[in-house]
């Protein structure tokens, strides 16, 4: 039995745009919706109750770093991933494969601008049908990661949205290679499901749509896939070299999915490809941008980035934006910020983070509000 559903309230008259919700065991997230990156359990710089506060619906934590630190077991004996990190709203966990293929292609930073190449001498020592071996970062140890181990270390963490196993290929392989790629993730996804199905534990489980930027592949695997019992979508793998080659292969994609369920971009959620995407009807976004944009000084604002750091701050005694309710403007002056920064003080990421992410509250909420008035 799962407590997973999907309903969508409305649907634009200007766009494939929608506004949807969807329920989990620990919670409702309104579509389309931001999804922050907690890589360890945490937002960097930010505890889970501050997180709450601020408005964030869903979570996303990531299996690989998890399994390597502090173990599926610790956290199961914890009662599990939102009691173990005092967190009662929707989270979800990725497979681990995008970072064990971020180890033998490149950086993730690297794998998300498409400049992604085989590594020599990386960390994956061998890539096999049954799954990835590789070596952990933290010890050296060699472990075995396929989709039934994936699936167990998802079902030790307990999130309310898992990702089946899959395989990363990066933006410069070839035809072939990409072709035989799909095959292989097809082959894992399916494992995985069953793997899932065996234990559904009240998860979700979300296909992840591979293909590159190939519009024939993407709908070989949107077409696979929907013929498995899977809750939703994932679209994974390169998004091509440019926003406008991402666009273009996400406007094919998108008519081709059932619209009775929801889908999640995986990796992408900086404010020029939400304002792209968001039209074209994808449901959930997730992204470490805005809180890696704060603790490096960029302050999110409806004009732009501020760079808080640069010194006509210094004297500014007024909130980073007018009007913002969030608890560093409610409290903080763009000087003490700039200070804060300047002086090195951890704080300075804390009150820059808390701010980043409720602007990306607030701009989904209204990015929800012009779909129902269908201006989007």
């Amino acid at each position: 039995m799962t407590l997973f559903k999907f309903e969508v309230l409305h649907t634009s008259t200007k766009s494939r745009a929608r506004v949807g919700r969807i329920h989990t065991p620990h919670g409702i997230i309104d579509t389309p919706n931001f999804v922050a990156v907690g890589t360890n359990g945490t937002l960097k710089s930010l505890d889970n109750e501050m997180v709450s506060s601020i408005g964030l619906q869903l979570m996303f934590c990531n299996t690989y770093h998890l399994l390597l630190q502090p173990g599926p077991e610790v956290i199961e004996n914890g009662g599990g991933i939102h009691s173990f990190i005092n967190r009662n709203m929707p989270i979800i966990t990725d497979s681990g494969g995008f970072q064990v293929f971020s180890l033998a292609y490149g950086s993730v930073a690297d794998e998300l601008k498409s400049k992604g190449t085989k590594k020599q001498g990386g960390s994956v020592i061998k890539i096999t049908e049954d799954g990835v071996h590789f070596r952990s970062y933290r010890d050296g140890r060699s472990i075995l990661l396929t989709p039934e181990t994936s699936v167990a270390t998802q079902k030790a963490i307990g999130a309310d949205i898992i990702i089946p196993f899959d395989e990363l290929p990066p933006y410069h392989i070839t035809d072939s290679e990409l072709r035989k790629s799909l095959d292989r993730t097809h082959a894992w996804e399916k494992r995985s499901l069953e793997a899932h199905l065996k234990d559904p534990r009240g998860q979700a489980m979300y296909a992840v749509i591979h293909g590159g930027v190939d519009d024939s592949l993407r709908e070989k695997s949107c077409n696979f896939l929907r013929e498995l019992p899977f809750n939703g979508y994932a679209i994974g793998g390169s998004m091509g070299k440019t926003k406008d080659q991402m666009v273009s292969m996400l406007s094919s994609l998108l008519p081709k999915l059932p619209t009775e369920a929801p889908n999640h971009l995986l990796g992408i959620a900086d404010l020029e490809s939400l304002k792209g995407c968001v039209p074209l009807g994808i449901d959930t976004f997730d992204s470490s941008y805005p809180t890696k944009a704060a603790r490096h000084g960029t302050l999110l604002t409806s004009t732009g980035g501020m760079k808080i750091t640069r010194g006509r701050h210094s004297g500014e005694f007024k909130p980073i934006e007018a009007g913002c309710i969030c608890y560093t403007c409610q409290n903080y002056s763009r000087a003490y910020i700039h200070h804060l920064f300047k002086a090195k003080e951890l704080t300075s990421m804390t009150l820059a983070s808390i701010h980043n992410l409720h602007f990306m509250v607030e701009l989904m909420k209204s990015f929800r509000e012009n779909i129902l008035l269908n201006k989007v």
